[in-house]
């Protein structure tokens, strides 16, 4: 990555643009949020168990629905994202919805300098860690906000995923941490169609940088799973196989699509 390039305003700037179409998105169905359905899926539930008094630590929350529904289970809830705009409009359905979830806004790595407490457990799911560039500060982070005895919940689209082009026809880029990925697109995952574009910068972690992050920073591996299968139609070319489960047409169950992993401190 060149040293000129600040992915931290660029990455800000991608989702504070994104925000408003996220909200009138189908994808994100607030309305239906609103009167009380849950965006959380039946993989991180079954992972987070009974979480009622619990406090729990939501990285790269973006408007705040999977914090929000976390609350709804009865947990202490506290939700952390860079974009302003996401967290301006998670202040605000937290408010409509009467939620207690908390709000903090800034980029993950600064969150010390941000937020003094610990927490039973830290979760994040689903497109977070593809912003950020060094998963060792980023583990760090997780172990900084655990209590001892405490759960890292982890859930996220596979690389594998990630090393296709949008089409799924070849292998574009590297399952390895190679360079940064500076790109523009238009529209977003959430209404392909919209009438909006933006930079973003990303990269591609392997399963072992991510483990070895974890470990190397005193977490000890509990669980790991793969699915063949996304709970989300973010994806282009995708069918959906059974209920909130969609593969891409062509390649059916044959890759990987998501990863969970639960560690303890």
């Amino acid at each position: 990555m060149k040293p000129e390039l600040n992915y931290i305003e660029i990455n800000r700037n991608s989702w504070n643009n994104r925000t408003e179409t996220h909200i009138q998105s189908d994808f994100y169905d607030v309305e239906g949020f609103k009167k009380g359905k849950s965006s959380l899926n039946e993989i991180e539930l079954n992972l987070l168990g009974d979480i009622k008094g619990k406090k729990i630590l939501h990285l790269q929350c973006h408007f705040g629905q999977d914090t929000i529904s976390l609350s709804r289970l009865g947990a202490e809830v506290t939700g952390v994202d860079l974009s302003d705009e996401a967290i301006k409009k998670a202040k605000e359905l937290a408010e409509e919805t009467g939620s207690t979830a908390q709000f903090v806004c800034c980029d993950i790595y600064d969150l010390p300098n941000h937020l003094n407490e610990k927490f039973d457990i830290v979760y994040t799911s689903y497109g977070v860690i593809g912003w950020l560039p060094d998963m060792d500060k980023w583990a760090n982070v997780v172990t900084t906000f655990l209590k001892p005895g405490g759960h890292f919940v982890f859930v996220e689209f596979h690389p594998v995923v990630w090393m296709f082009d949008d089409d799924f026809t070849k292998v574009e880029y590297n399952y390895f941490n190679a360079a940064a990925i500076v790109e523009t697109e238009s529209g977003t995952y959430a209404d392909k169609a919209a009438d909006i574009s933006q930079s973003y910068v990303c990269w591609n972690h392997s399963l072992s940088e991510v483990m070895t992050s974890l470990i190397q920073n005193k977490l000890t591996i509990q669980g790991f799973d793969e699915f063949d299968y996304s709970p989300y139609a973010c994806f282009q070319h995708t069918i959906e196989f059974e209920p909130n489960k969609y593969r891409i047409k062509h390649l059916d169950n044959k890759i990987p699509m998501v990863y969970s992993i639960v560690a303890q401190l």
